[in-house]
């Protein structure tokens, strides 16, 4: 059987680029880091021959030939030629946190030296790395995340198999909001159950919370402002050629309302539209 698709890895030195071409081998691909841009149509061809391998993950950094990364777009049109679906995975994180990363394992950014300072290192290749995280096709910010974490949300997004998926994200404003989202909408101006002691410790997803914000005229009328607006817009952004989709849905601490409003758009969405899956980020924090 031929390869059928190539996974192109990028993202800014401390973002988890390694974490995540190790998580896509437990997935089953087929993964080679820091290999130049200019080699990936020569190793194509060759993979093509291998009838075992049906999925490749190759890592791409900053680490690359800068004309390399100059001609992104070119190497991806002749990866296009040789018949190939190919996806760019791009990974970013928040400065400080990239900042905090790299204190805390003490490694060397690959652009540091004794003459550009760290910030200095991260803000360079921010524009280095730009040909390859404006075309990327997925775009994950993992400020956020541990490696458990990545884990599980590389697996919701990459199990779009050639078809478009569509996933609903509850957040929490407090722990900042995903980098990587398409639409992000704010519910913090609906009543909050936190207030309740007896409903504190629960979340969107059980019974007496949606008993709770079921009662609210407020909340009837932003879940069918949202929902109408999702019904009619997300059709005709995901007929621009775009495997994945990601709407998220944020209150205070991303326990109860936006927990419940994103569960309350899946049911509906998806007696309307394929493919859609939701991710609690902060519930996954708290296991």
């Amino acid at each position: 059987m031929p390869m059928k698709s190539l996974l192109i890895v990028s993202g800014r030195s401390g973002s988890g680029k390694s974490s995540a071409l190790n998580i896509l081998e437990d997935l089953g691909y087929y993964c080679i880091d820091n290999l130049p841009l200019s080699l990936l149509p020569s190793l194509v061809k060759h993979l093509q021959q291998q009838s075992h391998i049906q999925r490749i993950g190759v890592g791409v950094d900053v680490r690359s030939l800068p004309d390399d990364l100059s001609r992104f777009d070119d190497i991806l049109k002749e990866l296009d030629s040789l018949g190939i679906q190919t996806d760019t995975l791009f990974l970013n994180a928040r400065d400080d946190i990239l900042l905090a990363r790299f204190s805390s394992t003490r490694r060397r950014h690959p652009l540091s030296n004794a003459k550009v300072s760290l910030n200095e290192a991260i803000e360079q290749e921010k524009d280095l790395l730009d040909p390859i995280s404006s075309r990327a096709s997925l775009y994950l910010d993992t400020s956020n995340l541990n490696v458990h974490e990545l884990q599980k949300t590389l697996a919701i997004r990459l199990e779009h198999n050639n078809h478009i998926t569509i996933l609903l994200e509850s957040f929490g404003y407090k722990h900042g909001v995903p980098l990587d989202a398409d639409f992000v909408f704010d519910v913090r101006c609906l009543p909050n159950p936190h207030w309740q002691t007896s409903l504190r410790e629960l979340t969107g997803i059980d019974q007496p919370i949606k008993d709770f914000l079921n009662g609210h005229v407020e909340v009837e009328a932003l879940y069918s402002d949202i929902s109408q607006f999702l019904l009619k817009w997300l059709p005709r952004l995901t007929a621009d050629h775009r495997h994945y989709l990601m709407v998220a849905i944020g209150c205070t601490g991303g326990q109860h309302r936006s927990v419940y409003m994103v569960e309350r758009l899946r049911e509906y969405l998806s007696t309307v539209l394929p493919h859609i899956q939701t991710l609690h980020r902060e519930l996954i924090r708290k296991k």
